[in-house]
């Protein structure tokens, strides 16, 4: 065990994206310590069930998307506990913050809120702190799909940041659970929040894509106070429902030194200095908006999913300055591509679900399609590969679990009670799935 963390953390010292967060121990952000939703050096169960592999199921209170993350011995989630209205008040007040009727059928919205930041202990499941960290009264609707608390935290050994998107951001105490600061930087979502922050040295950045605005800010994450904030790029759109996004930005370092943080929104991807805040290079990958899927990166090369209308996976270098539209894309691909889940990149293959549910690999080189699979069902949670393995979640509650590589195949079809939207964390040999009512521990 010793040998095989040694050797972990030495991938991580020589990653250009390495960061002080990231330990043997932790899964402390979205799709875990790289941000790619690969673990190699783990195996974990392929045939598990409500009843089979499961050390403990709790309970969570409230309704939450957010992905859970392991820092210290501790799982850390936020939740949104709502004071629902009947379908009565739902309409009136639909009605009442104008919206359209013909919207109403797909839009959710709450009385009240109470947003929480909720520690399991790894060990043994149990609820350890449970803290307020505010009340929305009258909060916006949201997308029936959405929850009031979609963003994944992001943990730094001693602290947990927590980002509600327009009603607030927190920086918590991981040990006295302490409120150390908070902000609120007011934008309208139009379907609820769901950009996750990263924390990149002492920055913590969030990509702030709304209707009425669309912006990357960059906060001192021991103060909260702003550091640098860029405006996105001019989008030609007929309303900002088709210019606000969801994404989560990723770090990198490319081949001549620069770092970059890249930001994927609508029509445009972006990638900016980590310390001033200026722009590196631009490029215009169309009309997609609501974008969600976090990009991944490997050699000089990333990958993204232009989110909503038609969605597609593009591949570009990132060696250029300025608008690079006309000179770094090496391909696309459009379809089977999902506006949600996250592509997984690994051994010169990206593996993708789409939305409704079929499995496609590609190959980096070029694109073309290696295979695809029907899983059925719907899907939201960005799959992970773990050893020699891939998991995908379903809404319905399924984990389709298949092999890697060209000749890869189903290998196992798990069920658990509830909807899966969150991804898994995975932490020393155990998975850690959220449904929507629900957390487990499974393992050998």
């Amino acid at each position: 065990m010793i040998d095989r963390r040694l050797l972990f953390l030495a991938c991580l010292i020589a990653s250009p994206v390495w960061s002080p967060l990231w330990s043997a121990d932790s899964w402390p952000q979205f799709r875990g310590p790289a941000g790619d939703g690969i673990v190699l050096d783990q195996t974990v169960p392929i045939v598990f069930g409500e009843h089979d592999h499961v050390t403990w199921k709790t309970d969570i209170p409230g309704r939450a998307w957010s992905s859970p993350i392991v820092a210290d011995g501790l799982i850390w989630m936020t939740t949104a506990v709502e004071n629902v209205p009947s379908e009565e008040e739902r309409l009136a007040m639909l009605a009442e913050s104008g919206i359209e009727q013909k919207k109403m059928k797909q839009l959710a919205i709450a009385k009240t809120l109470q947003l929480k930041l909720v520690a399991v202990d790894l060990e043994m499941g149990k609820i350890e702190r449970s803290l307020d960290l505010a009340t929305v009264d009258k909060p916006d609707a949201i997308h029936a799909l959405n929850s009031y608390a979609s963003p994944t935290p992001v943990a730094d050994g001693s602290r947990v940041y927590c980002h509600f998107g327009t009603y607030g951001t927190f920086c918590v105490d991981a040990k006295r659970g302490d409120v150390i600061w908070q902000r609120k930087l007011p934008l309208e979502h139009g379907v609820g929040p769901g950009s996750s922050p990263m924390l990149h040295g002492d920055l913590l950045v969030l990509i702030q894509d709304g209707m009425d605005r669309q912006y990357v800010t960059a906060l001192d994450k021991n103060s909260g106070a702003t550091v640098w904030e860029r405006d996105r790029p001019p989008m030609d759109a007929p309303s900002g429902d088709m210019m606000k996004s969801y994404c989560t930005p990723i770090a990198v370092t490319d081949a001549a030194g620069r770092e970059q943080l890249i930001c994927m929104g609508a029509q445009w991807i972006v990638a900016y200095s980590p310390k001033t805040g200026d722009e590196v290079w631009r490029l215009r990958h169309g009309t997609g908006f609501s974008v969600v899927p976090r990009p991944v990166h490997q050699d000089g090369v990333v990958y993204f999913c232009t989110g909503f209308g038609k969605p597609e996976l593009w591949a570009i270098g990132i060696d250029g300055s300025g608008d690079v539209t006309d000179s770094h894309m090496r391909w696309t691909v459009s379809a089977g591509i999902p506006a949600k889940p996250s592509p997984v990149l690994h051994d010169g293959l990206i593996y993708v679900v789409s939305d409704n549910g079929v499995a496609s690999c590609f190959d980096v080189a070029d694109g073309e399609q290696v295979w695809k699979e029907r899983l059925g069902g719907d899907f939201s949670a960005s799959p992970v590969l773990v050893g020699e393995h891939m998991y995908f979640g379903s809404q319905d509650g399924d984990v389709t679990v298949m092999t890697l590589g060209r000749d890869a195949k189903v290998v196992g079809v798990n069920h658990l009670d509830g909807q899966i939207m969150a991804s898994p964390a995975i932490i020393d040999g155990a998975m850690i799935w959220r449904t929507d009512s629900a957390l487990y521990r499974i393992e050998q």
